[in-house]
């Protein structure tokens, strides 16, 4: 049984409550669903169990699970990226991205001062910033296997 502080090697497939599937570990689930990547690897994910490496929820999810075990679990926003935040969201002039590599566009993923943030509106004057992570405000389900583990001696 994997207990805190174990070294785990999982396979997940991660969905949000309506079956939409944003994640996964697994290259056949990826192209099935249309969200494969080519330049990704997809393997099982190793982490050590209660370091923070992974959101709360999930590495809650697999204290008590045994190598070839399947689970899936409802993680809540406050166990995944947290709520959305509206102070999170901010105009900023429309000249600040004078003399930028790129023009901005709705949807658009930029680092702001090192911070990811996506454009969600582009205006003549203003450009709407979104600094809450995607999934912020989201129940997330996980299906989850273990396919290794490491006791922590």
């Amino acid at each position: 049984m994997i207990k805190k502080g174990d070294k785990v090697k999982v396979h997940y497939i991660g969905r949000l409550v309506n079956g939409e599937i944003f994640d996964t570990s697994m290259e056949d689930v990826a192209k099935e669903e249309g969200i494969y990547n080519p330049e990704r690897v997809y393997e099982p994910i190793e982490f050590v169990v209660g370091e923070g490496a992974l959101i709360e929820g999930f590495e809650e999810a697999v204290i008590g699970m045994d190598i070839g075990e399947e689970k899936t679990v409802t993680i809540p926003p406050e166990k995944a990226y947290g709520e959305r935040n509206e102070m999170l969201v901010q105009k900023v002039p429309l000249s600040a991205f004078e003399g930028a590599d790129f023009e901005p566009e709705e949807g658009m993923m930029i680092l702001a001062e090192g911070i990811p943030a996506r454009i969600t509106e582009v205006t003549d004057e203003y450009v709407t910033l979104d600094f809450n992570h995607e999934l912020a405000g989201e129940d997330l389900v996980f299906t989850i296997i273990v396919v290794g583990k490491e006791d922590n001696e």
